[in-house]
């Protein structure tokens, strides 16, 4: 009597190994949209710094392109500051972000929109977030968030509408 596996029983082990290998891989996926979350809300924040920043130093923020650039890299000829990784914000005599920063996914970008032009005391600034079940969404969902009237849906870029946003203390996300 030969020793050895039967065909029934490879056939079920391949089956459990293809389930769970499916289920790790949409457990990686679903880390890797939260991880590049992360990274947005996190860039956010540090335009959100450069930006008071340079309001204390001018008395308002720096004017918004209709592409959503902020318009200084030099704020002294308002140039528009691609999110690139590359541009450089900042006017004469201070530098506020050495690079602006550059969404995770290529197609993606961030939005820069000011509110009360030409006074520039109100802004947001906006990014699209994979991730459906994020609580930091705009309300009522990722997947339909509330935004301004006539703001565009393909503002943070082709692949998907904005649904977070990082505001002047003064203003709203939807105002």
């Amino acid at each position: 009597m030969k020793k050895g596996f039967t065909l029934i029983e490879l056939l079920i082990v391949i089956s459990i190994l293809g389930v769970l290998a499916s289920i790790a891989l949409v457990s990686f996926t679903s880390a890797q949209q939260r991880g590049r979350d992360a990274a947005r809300k996190s860039d956010l924040k540090q335009v959100f710094s450069a930006l008071e920043l340079y309001y204390s130093d001018h008395g308002k923020y720096p004017g918004a392109s209709n592409t959503g650039l902020i318009l200084a890299c030099p704020s002294t000829t308002p140039i528009a500051c691609v999110w690139d990784g590359a541009a450089v914000f900042s006017d004469t005599k201070t530098t506020y972000m050495k690079s602006m920063p550059k969404d995770p996914v290529s197609g993606q970008t961030y939005f820069y929109r000011i509110v009360d032009s030409p006074d520039n005391q109100k802004y947001q600034l906006y990014a699209h977030l994979e991730n459906a079940r994020d609580i930091n969404c705009l309300p009522p969902s990722c997947d339909n968030p509330t935004l301004p009237t006539g703001f565009s849906t393909t503002a943070c870029g082709s692949s998907g509408e904005c649904n977070f946003s990082i505001t002047s203390s003064n203003t709203t996300p939807v105002e």
